[in-house]
């Protein structure tokens, strides 16, 4: 018999990214193709790259070089660039970087074994010319469920049926949703589910939707049978992705249906937290953030793309709102869910800001008590219109304001930690320490890793328990807490709420 063909997925960037990693492997492994970690031991390494800014597609470089580096020593035979940078610049990247052997576009998904194999014959497969893939659907949100059929839209693999069975007359087969297109890469508890793809907005920075498409959503029906799979699987907690979370259903006519879809993926047994990544300000609605504040397992949590706040910037990069109107959503929430957590990402130094502006979005900074800020220093990007603005800033300039933001937001996050001293919160476990296996009790003095539903994987800050002993991964726990290092919380653990059943034993 044959030596089964090997491959490892090596992904860069978000955690849209990581989903469609996880529909290539279950693309590949329902082909035949046996999934491995280490790219040294396959013989294809395909490497899911981030094109969004230059130090994500630096990183990608670097590691499509740094596979390319094992072939003579080890199993690998081609190294293959998937993903957003892949897509972005197709050909011109083959040609730039002729160290891998193969660049694919989404477009290439449906057919990935057939590529892979075709390289790994050493054969050659044409890079594409990269376009404009928000001309790929129409310009009505209402006429594009029916023409994306023909589009490629990663992540959106359909879920599978299963099959007739031979039954005795008159009994009908079981239907409904089985399982994804997809394969876990990981153990973990949590697991992100798409929820659309695309963008409809042109903030003027941005140059994903050129590359990503146009806003469309996935079907309520594919979203739940997916999240009932992951529960299978062991998942604990869904973080819903996509470009922008606020406008799903606007296609299939219905621009409230996340209000109605939350409640429903909460009640998926097995679950015990559901979370909503990437809303837009200007999207919010009061009865979002109802369903948000008050339904059970559904994390209060606010992940709210602000990017400034001063009126003249925002104008520029052609988005909505001031200081006083994001203070007051804020209040709008904090009303409902006091506890409730909230991040958000900010630019410094875009074309044309003034002192003033910076002061403005340092004030509101100051009042808004968010539990997480990533800032940014811009830099121009390819094919955007702020590349075209004129009056850019001196890069010093916009080094020394993302210095100081960048400090001030360390200080309130903080102090916004510290704030949380006394809370209870329900915290998932998510890591034992490395002396400790998924599903195994943990020593007292080993330290165990969690999180809050103010907290999101890899972007927030995480509980670190004082004592855990008889906590298991995926196991949510009632703590207090006692303390905090940065934005990190400490905490101590005052109830067992859930079973407790380890990931991997869920998965047996």
């Amino acid at each position: 018999m044959p030596e089964r063909r090997t491959v490892a997925l090596v992904t860069l960037g978000c955690a849209r990214n990581e989903v469609d990693s996880e529909e290539l492997a279950g693309r590949l492994e329902a082909d035949g193709w046996q999934l491995v970690e280490d790219a040294e031991q396959a013989d294809v390494a395909v490497v899911n790259t981030c094109g969004f800014v230059d130090a994500a597609k630096k990183d990608s470089v670097d590691a499509l070089l740094e596979a390319n580096d094992l072939k003579g020593h080890g199993r690998t035979q081609a190294v293959v660039a998937v993903g957003c940078m892949a897509e972005r610049y197709g050909k011109d990247l083959a040609e730039a970087l002729p160290e891998a052997d193969g660049i694919l576009g989404f477009d290439d998904y449906a057919d990935i074994s057939d590529r892979l194999q075709t390289i790994l014959n050493g054969g050659v497969h044409a890079s594409h010319t990269p376009r404009d893939r928000r001309k790929l659907l129409p310009i009505s949100p209402a006429e594009r469920q029916r023409a994306g059929a023909g589009v490629a839209l990663p992540g959106h693999a359909p879920v599978d049926t299963p099959a007739p069975l031979d039954l005795p007359a008159g009994l009908a087969p079981a239907s409904g949703p089985r399982a994804p297109l997809r394969r876990r890469l990981g153990s973990s508890p949590v697991a992100s589910v798409k929820l659309a793809s695309g963008c409809d907005r042109r903030c003027t920075f941005c140059a994903i939707p050129s590359f990503r498409g146009s806003f469309i959503s996935r079907r309520p029906s594919d979203v739940l049978g997916e999240t009932r799979w992951l529960a299978e699987q062991g998942v604990k907690e869904v973080m819903l992705v996509s470009e922008n979370n606020t406008s799903y259903g606007k296609d299939l006519g219905d621009i409230r249906l996340l209000e109605t879809l939350l409640p429903e993926l909460a009640a998926v047994d097995g679950i015990e937290r559901v979370r909503v990544s990437y809303l837009q300000p200007a999207e919010m609605r009061p009865g979002l953030i109802d369903v948000l504040t008050s339904t059970e397992k559904i994390a209060p949590y606010f992940d709210l793309s602000f990017q400034h706040s001063a009126p003249a910037v925002l104008r520029a990069m052609r988005r909505f709102g001031d200081t006083d109107r994001f203070l007051g959503l804020l209040d709008q929430i904090r009303a409902k869910a006091p506890e409730a957590g909230v991040r958000s990402n900010f630019i410094v130094g875009f074309p044309g800001e003034t002192e003033d502006d910076l002061a403005e979005l340092e004030r509101f900074l100051t009042h808004a008590r968010l539990d997480a800020i990533g800032v940014f220093g811009y830099s121009d990007e390819d094919g955007t219109e702020a590349a075209t603005y004129e009056n850019k800033l001196d890069p010093d300039i916009v080094a020394e304001r993302l210095a100081r933001v960048a400090r001030l937001a360390d200080e309130l996050t903080a102090q916004r930690a510290d704030e949380r001293h006394g809370e209870t919160l329900e915290v998932l476990v998510e890591s034992l320490g490395s002396a400790a296996t998924p599903g195994d009790d943990l020593d007292a003095d080993e330290p165990a890793l969690g999180r809050g539903a103010h907290q999101a994987p890899e972007t927030d800050g995480q509980v670190r328990f004082v004592s855990a002993a008889g906590l298991t991964v995926g196991r949510m726990v009632r703590a207090r807490v006692v303390g905090t290092e940065g934005v990190d919380l400490l905490a101590e653990v005052m109830e067992l709420t859930t079973s407790g059943v380890g990931t991997e034993e869920a998965a047996r």
